[in-house]
């Protein structure tokens, strides 16, 4: 069996859709069940494609990664530092398809704006994959501003010198 290469691009409004049935498949799988059920739907009801289409219009850069014709990972980042949304179908976990996603993101900000130090509110269940990513838990598992019980975390790449002449 041949390994299958993954590509990453950057989604465009029309790919909402797609995204919103993968995001909505992992929350309800891995995120809810941790998740007050009122806060749980209010989850669902942001990962819809009217919702999604919108951010993506607004400049919010949301990653895809793709097995063949599979949609089997998305990441989205605001201010090119801060992870918002970071998921990989239950059925293609464990490939290192979040690793190399990951890789992706952080690349592509780190060439864009220069970022060094990234930011995300990790749920539980997501923490041990962040820790395996570099992050670290800057504080204990409380409600984000949505009601999400999530934990901080952060990661921080040392600075690269200049190189001399």
């Amino acid at each position: 069996m041949s390994r299958q290469a993954l590509c990453i691009r950057l989604a465009q409004p029309g790919d909402a859709r797609a995204i919103g049935v993968l995001s909505r498949r992992v929350v309800r799988r891995w995120v809810l069940p941790d998740q007050p059920r009122k806060i749980g739907h209010e989850l669902l009801s942001r990962l819809s494609a009217r919702m999604l289409r919108q951010r993506i219009l607004e400049g919010q850069r949301f990653y895809l990664a793709y097995l063949d014709e599979a949609l089997v990972g998305v990441a989205a980042m605001r201010d090119d530092s801060h992870l918002l949304h970071f998921y990989v179908s239950t059925r293609y976990q464990g490939r290192g398809i979040a690793r190399q996603l990951w890789q992706c993101v952080l690349q592509d900000a780190i060439r864009r704006a220069g970022t060094h130090r990234f930011t995300l509110n990790a749920t539980r269940c997501a923490v041990p994959v962040y820790v395996r990513l570099g992050f670290c838990v800057d504080g204990p598992e409380r409600p984000s501003p949505n009601g999400v019980m999530t934990t901080p975390m952060s990661l921080r790449l040392p600075m690269q010198r200049s190189k001399r002449a």
